[in-house]
Parts: structure tokens; C-alpha cells; sequence
């Protein structure tokens, strides 16, 4: 329990997948026998092409900054999981955070900010080249953390 008699909190990191609805999904089952609060993360991945910037579509190529594209896409993410989970009172009373960076790195920062008990992330479940290639940020946070970290993997539709 934290000081003010609330257990820790589970951090969800999400990027607005199947993926991350599916571990958010069970952040929230988790969540609720638990007694803890979600907070759900998104990190902004800077990139180096067109750094601090998003082109928007149909704003006649106006530029955004990234964190606010970012923040209104989190806002949209949580809002349609909210409306399709009614009842589900972790994903209800969730909160967010946004932050810019490395994605490992700052998943692992957040966790630690906040005191999180676990993370629950999703992952796309890559294998051979582009796993080599690429490597795997739920691989890399499992690692590197020093708290529980469970990976959530997208159900497949059965096929009728």
C-alpha cells in the first residue's frame, strides 16, 4: 500500500494498437481485483527526419507538434475504450501520461515515477529477421525492469 492507504498503481504503456487495447484490457481486470489505478502511458518517439514535428493531412501541410498530436491521439484512444467498456471502472477512472523520448528508457522511468506495482504491455509478437532486426520494447522493458512486467499478446479472431 502507498501512503495514502491506495495500492500501487499498474502502468500501461500503450501506442494506440489492437495490441495496446488488449493489454489495457487486461491491465483493467488486474486492476480491478487488485484495488490499484491504471495509468496509461504513451511515449512520443521523436524521430530524427523531421524532429519536435508531425505533418497533419487535410491542414494544407500544416506542421503540429508532436506532444499535441500525440496528446489529442492518447485522448481519442481513451475515450473509444471507455465508450466500448462501459463497465469496466479501471479503464474509467484511469489517468495518462505523455511523455517524449526513448520508449524503453522512459517506460521504465514512468514505472519507477509513479511507484507502478507492475506494467502490462502489449506486444506485436515479432519473430525471426524482424525481431533481430528490430528488437522488441516489451522484451527489452522485461530485461531491464526491476519491477513485474506481464506482455499481453493480441487475441486472433477465429475464423468462422
Amino acid at each position: 500500500m502507498t501512503q495514502k492507504g491506495k495500492s500501487k498503481p499498474i502502468l500501461v504503456p500503450v501506442d494506440f494498437s489492437a495490441n495496446s487495447e488488449s493489454a489495457l484490457l487486461c491491465a483493467a481486470e488486474l486492476a480491478d481485483k487488485l484495488g490499484s489505478e491504471l495509468v496509461i502511458l504513451h511515449v512520443v518517439h521523436d524521430p530524427g527526419e523531421a524532429p519536435g514535428y508531425y505533418s497533419v493531412k487535410g491542414r494544407n501541410k500544416q506542421m503540429r507538434r508532436m506532444e499535441d498530436v500525440a496528446a489529442e491521439m492518447l485522448d481519442e484512444f481513451l475515450h473509444t475504450l471507455r465508450k466500448k467498456h462501459p463497465g469496466q471502472a479501471a479503464i474509467q477512472h484511469a489517468t495518462t501520461m505523455l511523455v517524449v523520448g526513448l520508449p524503453v528508457n522512459r517506460i521504465l522511468e514512468s514505472a519507477d515515477k509513479i511507484q507502478a506495482r507492475m506494467i502490462v504491455m502489449g506486444s506485436q509478437g515479432r519473430t525471426g529477421l524482424a525481431h533481430a532486426m528490430l528488437g522488441s520494447k516489451a522484451e527489452q522493458v522485461v530485461r531491464l525492469s526491476s519491477m513485474p512486467v506481464l506482455i499481453v499478446k493480441q487475441q486472433k479472431q477465429k475464423k468462422a
